[in-house]
């Protein structure tokens, strides 16, 4: 079956992006117009789309919804990288060139679009990047090793090879969740990079701990967790077909009001069924990259002493998250000789940046900052 081909105009909101067709290296911006390839591959997911009612159209018009709320002049397009992939970006850009750009990694199934609350307050004083991670949102979604540390790998060379065309020297980075990791280990490849590494509630951070080994599971969950091992993390959403709009909104009824004061509909739901029920690329490269129970198999904690000692690191995480908040103060003792400083976000869970997103900002900007 050959792949469905998608084509749209990549738009550029409140001022216009001039850019260039991409060249032999494929690391130039895209132009405005442009055609995206969605591809599909296998019998099962080439089937899903008629089931699920979503497309990259679909997607783009909930991203376009949710970003109708920002009043910052800022552009969007895909940029170019290997291999014929692109990563979908947003700039907003200050035009201050002395001041160090901030970098938005999104967490897992998220997008650029659940930065909504934090662009406006964050691009005061300087540009900012946010960028659908490869594999997710409406970056390219490509096959990825199934080797845990070659998968992270092509996270880490996208995410490089887009700094390459963009054309950025130096950066601070903040990563939510997944991007949180991928942050760190962008940092212990390309240490001279990064100005300051910003970790918001981490994934794969510590190691599975002994004792949740020797604690007795029950046998209902053992039962459903051998079921869904061979599916990815998202799969259920997918199967629902049209029913998974509404297993969103009565699953995560919280999005819809962390968003309360942009929006008071089921914007945010739908754009985070647009973003999940797509091809599964990047939630695939996930999958591969974790062990039963969602610990990392290549625990950060194991190779943070190895980083540059000169990359500050701050963590921060939501005082009401369940995600375990002792790794900042890990790090610390693994890193003894550099900055690391913890920040506990009062009456937040684990989506801080959504939960009290002025607090959040403000903590950002001082970060930011410090730097320059």
């Amino acid at each position: 079956m050959k792949p469905l081909s998608l084509s749209f105009k990549t738009q550029t909101w409140h001022r216009e992006t001039k850019g260039t067709l991409p060249s032999e290296e494929g690391r130039k911006f895209a132009c405005p117009k442009e055609v995206y390839k969605y591809q599909r591959s296998g019998w099962l997911s080439s089937w899903l789309p008629a089931w699920c009612p979503t497309s990259m159209p679909h997607l783009k018009d909930a991203e376009e919804k949710i970003l109708k709320c920002i009043t910052s002049t800022y552009s969007k397009q895909y940029v170019y990288i290997s291999n014929g992939n692109k990563i979908w970006t947003l700039t907003f850009s200050q035009d201050l060139s002395l001041k160090t750009p901030l970098i938005l990694l999104h967490g897992f199934g998220g997008g650029v679009g659940l930065w909504a609350l934090n662009f406006e307050d964050l691009c005061e004083n300087r540009t900012v990047y946010a960028i659908d991670l490869l594999g997710f949102g409406r970056s390219s979604r490509p096959h990825f090793d199934t080797d845990a540390e070659e998968a992270e790998n092509q996270f880490v060379e996208s995410i490089e090879e887009w700094r390459q065309a963009v054309g950025l020297d130096k950066m601070i980075f903040l990563g939510h969740n997944l991007g949180g990791f991928l942050a760190a280990a962008y940092s212990l490849k390309y240490p001279s990079r990064v100005k300051h590494l910003i970790l918001v509630e981490p994934w794969g951070f510590p190691e599975r701990p002994d004792n949740e080994q020797e604690r007795p599971i029950p046998i209902w969950i053992k039962a459903l967790g051998a079921m869904l091992s061979p599916f990815n993390p998202l799969a259920g959403l997918r199967l629902a077909g049209p029913f998974g709009l509404s297993l969103v909104q009565r699953l995560r009824p919280d999005f819809k009001r962390k968003y309360s004061s942009m929006f008071d509909d089921n914007t945010v739901a739908e754009y985070i069924y647009h973003c999940n029920v797509q091809s599964p690329s990047g939630e695939t490269a996930f999958k591969n990259m974790t062990i039963p129970y969602g610990w990392a198999k290549r625990p950060m904690l194991q190779r943070i002493s190895l980083m540059d000692q000169d990359i500050p690191i701050t963590v921060i995480y939501g005082a009401r998250s369940c995600i375990d908040g002792n790794s900042g103060s890990t790090i610390q003792s693994l890193r003894p000789k550099s900055y690391v400083k913890t920040i506990a976000i009062l009456g937040a869970g684990h989506y801080v940046y959504a939960d009290q997103p002025e607090d959040f900002n403000q903590k950002v900007k001082e970060i930011c900052d410090s730097v320059d």
